[in-house]
């Protein structure tokens, strides 16, 4: 199955339809703290029949988009359950994830919440050193 093109117009949307600040779906890296642009993620992944329609899209920083690429699911090692990952257009970020006290860390409320940690690798060492800078500077966690 080829790609198929996103429209600016959907780009658009999909940007629109965030909160303020715009950030990452899934680690919640904020666009306008990091300088990058953040791309458009294929929830459901074209490879797996995915299409590009405003409900099977999200923003995502390129780090996570490209962990993701084409899974679905991920394991949860409290469960020892294979569970489907994070769906930023249906499910609550907040009914999945906390931040640690320090903000510092991502933690996985539900099963769903520990798999796409695991999977994304939510809390990787790059990220968690700029997100101490980034508190420091006052910039995160990102408010709700």
């Amino acid at each position: 199955m080829s790609k198929s093109p996103i429209s600016a117009q959907l780009r658009e949307q999909v940007r629109r339809r965030a909160e303020l600040p715009l950030r990452c779906s899934y680690c919640q890296s904020q666009e306008l703290v990091t300088g990058v642009q953040l791309t458009i993620d294929h929830i459901l992944p074209e490879s797996l029949g995915g299409v590009s329609t405003l409900d099977n899209l999200c923003l995502a920083c390129w780090e996570c988009n490209l962990r993701k690429g084409s899974r679905v699911s991920g394991f949860d090692d409290q469960t020892q359950s294979e569970l489907r990952l994070f769906n930023p257009v249906v499910d609550e970020w907040n009914a999945h994830f906390a931040w640690s006290p320090d903000g510092i860390v991502i933690q996985g409320l539900t099963a769903i919440g520990r798999a796409t940690i695991a999977t994304l690798q939510l809390n990787r060492s790059s990220l968690t050193r700029s997100r101490k800078l980034w508190r420091v500077a006052g910039w995160h966690p990102p408010s709700a």
